[in-house]
């Protein structure tokens, strides 16, 4: 047979379409989904066929890449509010890993360099390898996380994927908790009627009162004797009128406070009133605060709400807009069409792929990642690839716009090129690990496949009991940490597809860079040893 069927683009989409086929089947529910390419890799891989490397590279920079952009608007703010929990999970994880390959080394007569091996492959760390062979110049330690890696892999792929059901964790329940979670965090935005009933607001303007300021909620409408307008900054509010305003619960209860009691009498719209949802697409409003657009007195416009991935916000005048976000405008019917113009509403844009962002990220990733930084004089560390184009993405991801150049990708684009990268990234990592394991068996027989098994297995069972009934962490969320802690994409994609959240992408961008580091300093001292 030709050496096309066993090598290059050949192999690499037969891997993808059995492995795609195999993981769309169902046992009582379960089924592997994307993870299936792995195990069809490996057992081809094994039988002669082999896909280039640089599909791997390839892969693995476009699934990070992605994974980045999405977790990046949330991570800053998940970082703040979990992040030394998280972390703790992600020490105990590789710490308990490396005392357990230190132990095993010891009793089970294991030369230290091939035991330190076995540690870095049972965590699947390419970077633990890589310092471990600088501080120890051993070939054992390639040779033990040779054995180690493909167990590694299929560990976790099979531990993350079954947990849920062995521990009887409800998956949906867990999502809509993780939800409920974030609604809390960014209250619902409502709306509701107010009487003035104040005397000392008697007479005086919306911008001389600072209602916005002092209660965080915005007043959409007001009606004066039997006129119904849209407020802008010099109306002056009257005893006896009625507002229509919008805010969270808390945001309401202190206008009732400021202002009056509410009232369930409507506020009928004006003939050449309306309130429409605009999308957000216009280039030039990205980043820019809402009170530098001043849409009240250019328009006669008042945003009412800003929906941000399903969540609603208040906004406020230091409120920014970032690409693909939808608010509630309220305005005359002429003005509504100059404010679409003003921010876009064009659907079609969202779902446009610009390419310039995604190369040009990559680029910059890769260069961060081939920076070496000193570290207290001990060794010098580097963010490598997967590391540095996961800062990138974050980072920029966060800023959502530089110049003209936007940071983002519509949820569609993100799915496909995210999925793609990961397929040639397991076909691939498959077909290197399976060409070896029987040799590596036959060599270092079953001790050090036991052993790996060992270190990956108890210290995610350790860190899973731990993160989920000490420290309560959402269990989506939970999955993703340890994925991110062992810097496992393949366990990564395990969760990826099980969920509609990005929980686990958010857990595994919040730990990684932390793993990345750790890994090597215990490798480090583990070869001091």
């Amino acid at each position: 047979m030709p050496d096309i069927f066993f090598e290059g683009y050949f192999a690499l989409f037969l891997i993808i379409t059995i492995g795609i086929a195999i993981g769309n089947l169902k046992f009582k529910g379960l089924s592997l989904d994307l993870s299936a390419v792995i195990f069809v890799a490996l057992f081809l891989g094994h039988h002669g066929f082999l896909v280039p490397v640089e599909f791997q590279t390839i892969g693995l920079v476009f699934f990070i890449f992605t994974v980045g952009i999405q977790a990046g608007p949330g991570f800053f703010d998940a970082f703040k509010k979990m992040g030394r929990k998280l972390i703790y999970i992600c020490l105990l994880l590789i710490i308990s890993a490396a005392l357990l390959g230190l132990g095993f080394s010891k009793y089970l007569d294991i030369e230290i360099d091939l035991g330190i091996g076995v540690f870095t492959g049972a965590l699947t760390s390419s970077t633990g390898l890589a310092a471990a062979i600088d501080a120890t110049g051993s070939p054992l330690v390639s040779i033990g996380y040779g054995i180690a890696y493909p167990v590694g892999v299929i560990g976790v792929i099979l531990f993350l994927t079954f947990l849920p059901v062995l521990l009887k964790i409800d998956m949906k329940k867990e999502e809509n908790d993780y939800k409920k979670q974030q609604e809390r965090e960014h209250p619902e935005v409502i709306d509701k009627n107010f009487v003035v009933e104040n005397q000392n607001l008697d007479g005086k303007t919306i911008h001389d009162l600072e209602i916005s300021t002092m209660t965080h909620a915005v007043i959409s409408r007001v009606k004066h004797k039997d006129k119904t307008v849209t407020p802008h900054d010099k109306t002056r509010l009257y005893t006896g009128d009625i507002i229509k305003v919008v805010g969270t619960a808390e945001a309401l209860e202190k206008i009732e406070l400021l202002i009056g009691k509410p009232t369930s009498e409507k506020l009928p719209l004006p003939v050449d009133y309306t309130v429409n949802w605009i999308l957000i697409t216009n280039k030039k409003v990205i980043n820019k605060p809402l009170k530098e657009l001043n849409l009240t007195a250019y328009y006669n416009a008042t945003i009412t709400r800003i929906r941000r991935s399903d969540i609603d916000l208040t906004p406020s005048g230091n409120s920014t807009l970032r690409f693909g976000d939808k608010v509630m405008v309220a305005s005359d019917k002429e003005n509504i069409r100059k404010v679409m113009k003003l921010l876009g509403n064009e659907e079609k844009r969202l779902s446009e792929t610009n390419f310039l962002p995604i190369s040009l990220g990559i680029v910059i990733g890769i260069l961060l990642g081939s920076i070496n930084i000193p570290f207290f004089g001990l060794f010098d560390f580097s963010l490598g690839i997967t590391g540095g184009i996961l800062a990138t993405a974050i980072i920029l991801s966060n800023l959502g716009k530089t110049g003209p150049i936007i940071w983002s990708m519509s949820d569609t684009a993100n799915q496909l090129l995210r999925k793609l990268g990961l397929l040639m990234f397991l076909a691939t990592v498959g077909t290197h690990s399976g060409a070896h394991i029987v040799e590596a068996f036959a060599t270092y027989g079953w001790t050090l496949f036991y052993t790996g098994a060992t270190i990956t297995v108890v210290p995610l069972i350790i860190s899973i009991l731990f993160g989920r009934y000490i420290l309560k962490v959402n269990f989506a969320l939970l999955l993703g940490v340890i994925a991110g802690s062992m810097t496992s994409t393949p366990g990564l994609a395990a969760i990826d597809s099980k969920t509609k959240t990005e929980a686990p992408a958010l857990g595994y961008a919040t730990v990684y860079p932390v793993a990345l580091v750790l890994m090597i300093i215990v490798s480090q001292f583990m070869a001091m040893l």
